[in-house]
This record gives structure tokens, sequence and C-alpha cells, in this order.
């Protein structure tokens, strides 16, 4: 897959996973929110919840669970430490999710996947 591909792609992933996001009761605040030392893929409020949402596409269940390693995740949360100031109120509770994309299933949100 050449570069401009997997980013067409990675875009559609988390036009697919905001969507999801929306339907279940949660409001986008910013795609691809980026800081120096990394990007968070959808930032989203529901209520007093604040997430930091990394979206990963694969074409199975097992590459969907094993695209998310502890470095992926580290620089997921030093953008989100990052940008907490930025969409955060006060009383909010922050966490890191997932949103695990596989063909022919529905999107898996996984809530608080970082427990730095």
């Amino acid at each position: 897959m050449t570069r401009q591909a997997a980013e067409s792609r990675g875009r559609r992933s988390e036009t697919v996973a905001a969507w999801w996001l929306r339907l279940h009761g949660w409001r986008i605040l910013a795609r691809r929110a980026r800081v120096p030392g990394g990007e968070v893929d959808i930032v989203a409020r529901r209520g007093h919840t604040l997430a930091f949402v990394e979206v990963k596409a694969r074409a199975t269940e097992a590459a969907a669970g094993f695209s998310l390693d502890a470095y992926r995740l580290r620089r997921v949360a030093v953008a989100a430490q990052r940008l907490t100031a930025r969409y955060m109120r006060p009383g909010d509770d922050v966490r890191i999710d997932a949103i695990y994309l596989v063909p022919g299933r529905l999107p898996r949100h996984q809530a608080n996947i970082w427990q730095g």
C-alpha cells in the first residue's frame, strides 16, 4: 500500500469512527489533533467525559488488537496530555479510547485503554 493510499484509508476509517461515536451520543471536538510528540485521531466529549480516541483499521480482529502497541499508546498519551488543557472542562473525566475497524464487523469501541 502506498503512503497516499494508507493516508486515504486512515481518513476514511476516522470518518467511520467519528460517525460511530456520534451515533452513541458523543460530540466530536477535533479530528487529527496534532501537537509536538504525537497526534490524536479524534477528540470527543459525552457529558463530563473527554475522550482522546485512537482509530485502528485492520483486516482481521487479531491484527486490530495488536496494532496498538505500547509505543503507539505512549505517543497518543503524550498528545492527549498536551491537548487536555485545550479541551478539558472543570469536573471532566479524561481517558484514552480506541476504536477498531474490521471489514464485515461493526466498529469496536474500547474505553480507557491507557493506564498511565
